[in-house]
């Protein structure tokens, strides 16, 4: 029997792109009917750039999963190291639901004793300072290090690996040599074509964070696990119906037609 996991996308976008999204699976095993279904969002923010944008996030990823379960889906994947949405799924969803963020934050503390995170743009600092304030794991950060080359949620990395990939290292090197980190953590689903060149090249363990949440909700699926009722209780009044006009007013609008 296949299971489906469904893997929510934080920006509208092409199939072209959205089979870079895809790349993520790429050398990855999985039980037996474990199957990952790709989607974006109908209408979210341009970039991950301010606390406007964060907002917009998490309803346009609420809005793409919150009928996930009926469905027919296993369990939900959210693609960006905000977990943007994950609470609010986790309200309306009894499958369980995974974002990247926080997962490998906690992760990297199995693997070592302090992590750094290398990430593309400053401007993505609030993000993780969120996930660390709800984790009370500043000190378990040892840096954020970022190389400052403008971001492409669409096209990824690619065509860029030349200029990227050494700024990278480069970063990470000094992450672990000066800083003190002993994990690093990659700051975006978006720089999973850096895995493989960052991992070959430094001596401590790279945590690739969207491969590590699908790996995450098959053990959870494996185990009977989900969230807890008692941490995420439903909605006394679900308006899911009014977050789906909300979203589909919102592609029409940003399509040019008219709003209803």
């Amino acid at each position: 029997m296949t299971r489906r996991v469904l893997v929510i996308v934080p920006f509208a976008m092409s199939a072209d792109n959205l089979a870079l999204r895809q790349q993520q699976l790429a050398g990855l095993q999985f039980g037996e009917g474990l199957h990952f279904e790709y989607r974006s969002v109908k209408a979210g923010p341009a970039n991950y750039s301010s606390h406007h944008d964060f907002a917009l996030a998490d309803v346009s990823i609420f809005e793409a999963g919150c009928r996930a379960q009926d469905e027919g889906f296993c369990a939900v994947c959210i693609d960006t190291m905000s977990d943007s949405g994950a609470a609010a799924l986790r309200s309306v969803l009894d499958i369980p639901v995974f974002g990247p963020g926080k997962v490998s934050m906690l992760t990297a503390l199995m693997l070592g004793d302090r992590f750094s995170i290398l990430t593309m743009a400053s401007r993505w600092k609030p993000l993780y300072k969120k996930a660390l304030d709800e984790l009370g794991m500043h000190h378990k950060c040892a840096s954020v290090r970022a190389i400052e080359v403008p971001p492409d949620n669409q096209g990824l990395l690619s065509g860029k690996e030349d200029a990227v990939f050494p700024l990278l290292e480069a970063a990470a090197r000094v992450a672990i040599e000066q800083d003190g980190a002993d994990v690093l953590i990659l700051g975006s689903t978006t720089m999973h074509q850096a895995h493989a060149y960052l991992q070959s090249r430094l001596p401590v363990p790279v945590i690739n964070p969207g491969p590590l949440s699908y790996k995450m909700a098959e053990s959870a699926l494996a185990l009977g696990y989900s969230h807890s009722r008692q941490a995420y209780p439903r909605p006394m009044h679900a308006r899911l119906d009014m977050l789906e006009a909300m979203q589909l007013a919102a592609r029409q609008s940003l399509a040019g037609g008219p709003r209803p």
